[in-house]
C-alpha cells in the first residue's frame, strides 16, 4: 500500500530538515533559548535587582559566572530575564503582525479591485519609512514601555506579512481547484480556509522566522535608546547601553548581552533558511538534488 501524497511530502520535508545540520543546530538552540525564556525567573541564581556594591564589576568567576555590573548585580541573572523579555516582545509583536498582515494581504489578494488598491496603498505608505524610524515614531507618540514596544514592532512588520500574503494569494486564487470550488458555489470563507491559507503557509512560516530575528534586534535597539523596556526590568539593549562607560574595565557587561542577541538572531535566521529550503518548491528540488548527489 502506498502512502498518500501528503504524507510522503511531509516525510520528505522532515527528512530534508533533519538532513541539514545547520537547521538542526539552530532548532536545538531555539529550543534551549525558549526553555531559558520560560524558566528564567526560576533558574536565575540571583535577583535581577539585588544590589551588592562591594562586589561591583567583578569578573566572571565561580560566584558570578557572567560577572557583575557597576551596582554589583549578577549579569547572568539579568541576561536570562532580559532574554525572556526580548522573546516575549518578539513573539507577541510578530503574532500581531501575522494576524493583521495576513488578514489584509489575503483579503486584498483574493478580492482584488478597490479593496486591493486601498490596502496596498496603505502598505506602500508604511514601507516608505525605514523600519526603525517608523518604530521610533510610534513609541514617540505613545510613550516608552513594553506594551508600546510590542505595538510599534508589530505595526512595523505588518506590511511585510501583508505583501507576502497578497502575492501568495494572487498566485493560488487562479489555480484550477479554486476555480472549481467557486463554480460549485462554495463559500468564500471555506475557500480561504480550505484552499488559500494552507497553500500560502510556507512563505509565511519562513517570513515569521526571519521577522522574529529582526524583532529581537528592533527591541534591543529601542531599549538601547531608552524607548523600549524600562528599568528596573532588564533588557539586553539597555544592558549594552549601561556598559558603555565600563567597556575597558568590565568587558563582560557588554559581551554577554550582545552574545545573547547574536545567538538568538542567528538561530532564527538559520532556521528560516532551512525552512525555505524545505517549503519553497524550487529550493526543495535543489536540496533534494544535492542530497541525492552526495549519497551516490
Amino acid at each position: 500500500m502506498t502512502a498518500p501524497a501528503g504524507s510522503s511530502g511531509r516525510v520528505s520535508s522532515l527528512r530534508l530538515l533533519m538532513g541539514n545540520p545547520v537547521t538542526m543546530v539552530s532548532a536545538v538552540l531555539l529550543l534551549l533559548i525558549a526553555f531559558v525564556a520560560v524558566t528564567a525567573n526560576w533558574i536565575a541564581p540571583y535577583g535581577i535587582n539585588d544590589v551588592d556594591v562591594p562586589n561591583a564589576l567583578q569578573p566572571p568567576g565561580g560566584a558570578h559566572w557572567f560577572g557583575t555590573d557597576e551596582l554589583g548585580r549578577d549579569v547572568l541573572s539579568r541576561v536570562l530575564v532580559a532574554t525572556q523579555a526580548s522573546m516575549r516582545v518578539a513573539v507577541v509583536s510578530v503574532t500581531f503582525a501575522v494576524v493583521v498582515g495576513v488578514t489584509v494581504g489575503v483579503l486584498a489578494g483574493y478580492r482584488g479591485g478597490w479593496l486591493d488598491t486601498v490596502f496596498m496603498r496603505v502598505v506602500d505608505v508604511m514601507f516608505a519609512f525605514p523600519v526603525l524610524l517608523l518604530a521610533l515614531a510610534v513609541v514617540a507618540i505613545l510613550g516608552p514601555g513594553v506594551t508600546t514596544t510590542i505595538l510599534a514592532i508589530g505595526i512595523v512588520y505588518t506590511p511585510i506579512f501583508a505583501r507576502v500574503a497578497r502575492a501568495s494569494t494572487m498566485s493560488v486564487r487562479v489555480e484550477p481547484f479554486v476555480s472549481v470550488s467557486r463554480s460549485m458555489g462554495t463559500g468564500h470563507l471555506y475557500i480561504l480556509g480550505r484552499h488559500i491559507l494552507p497553500n500560502i503557509a510556507g512563505p509565511l512560516v519562513v517570513q515569521t522566522s526571519l521577522s522574529l530575528a529582526f524583532a529581537i534586534l528592533s527591541e534591543a535597539a529601542l531599549s538601547f535608546l531608552g524607548l523600549g523596556i524600562q528599568p528596573p526590568q532588564p533588557s539586553l539593549g539597555r544592558m549594552i547601553f549601561d556598559s558603555q562607560g565600563f567597556v575597558t574595565m568590565a568587558w563582560w557587561m557588554a559581551v554577554f548581552p550582545g552574545a545573547a542577541i547574536f545567538v538568538t538572531v542567528l538561530a532564527f535566521n538559520l532556521l528560516g533558511d532551512g525552512l525555505r529550503d524545505v517549503l519553497d518548491p524550487r529550493q526543495r528540488t535543489l536540496a533534494e538534488t544535492r542530497r541525492k548527489g552526495m549519497s551516490q
